[in-house]
């Protein structure tokens, strides 16, 4: 009578072992799970609402210092323009990989004098002009040398730092486009004794 040989498949794994495989496979799909519903939410806001800044230099004191950290808002201009006042972070004209933070002082259409004494608006609403109202600067800020007329075009804006005898900005290299400001600040999140959240401006031309 011919032999026959059964191949048998022992199981080694005891119901125990098995549990803590399924239960180690379990946590690793959860945790892949949670980490793809992050980046889902941290992607889109990271590079189409908010993005973090650090200042650099003393353009925009007494109110952003050196080494400050910014949140910069990057949605509200998805709805409407910049307005006058508002702090933004642009690319800078000459430089695209640079980015500069400095005011909006005139809006596109206007004529903007940037003076010793002060900046002289033209617009529409004032064929005469009106002197900015800027009770953000520093008191006792000595006059800057630099002196600028420029008319702004339809998609253009004067920017200006706080720190106007140490400020490079339209005084020097002229208006920026619309499409080089990336967007508004809107939390200084460090030092955390100095946070704050910026509202807009609102300005009298009285």
């Amino acid at each position: 009578m011919p032999f026959s040989f059964r191949r048998t498949r022992i199981d080694t794994e005891t119901p125990e072992v098995k549990g803590k495989t399924w239960a180690v496979l379990a946590f690793f799909f959860e945790l892949i799970q949670v980490a793809a519903v992050s980046l889902a939410i941290i992607i889109p806001v990271r590079y189409f609402l908010i993005q973090p800044f650090y200042v650099k230099g003393a353009s925009m004191e007494p109110n952003f210092y050196d080494h400050e950290y910014l949140i910069i808002d990057e949605l509200s201009y998805r709805f409407g323009p910049p307005q006058r006042g508002d702090v933004v972070v642009f690319r800078y004209p000459l430089d695209q990989k640079q980015f500069f933070i400095k005011r909006v002082i005139g809006l596109p259409g206007e004529t903007v004098e940037a003076t010793a004494d002060g900046v002289k608006i033209y617009n529409s609403e004032h064929p005469n002009g009106f002197m900015l109202d800027e009770s953000y600067l520093a008191d006792g800020m000595p006059p800057s040398p630099m002196q600028k007329t420029e008319t702004l075009k339809a998609d253009e804006y004067f920017i200006m730092g706080d720190n106007r005898p140490s400020s490079l900005d339209s005084r020097y290299f002229g208006a920026i486009k619309r499409s080089d400001i990336v967007g508004r600040v809107w939390v200084r999140g460090w030092p955390f004794d100095r946070w704050k959240a910026f509202d807009r401006l609102t300005y009298s031309t009285q």
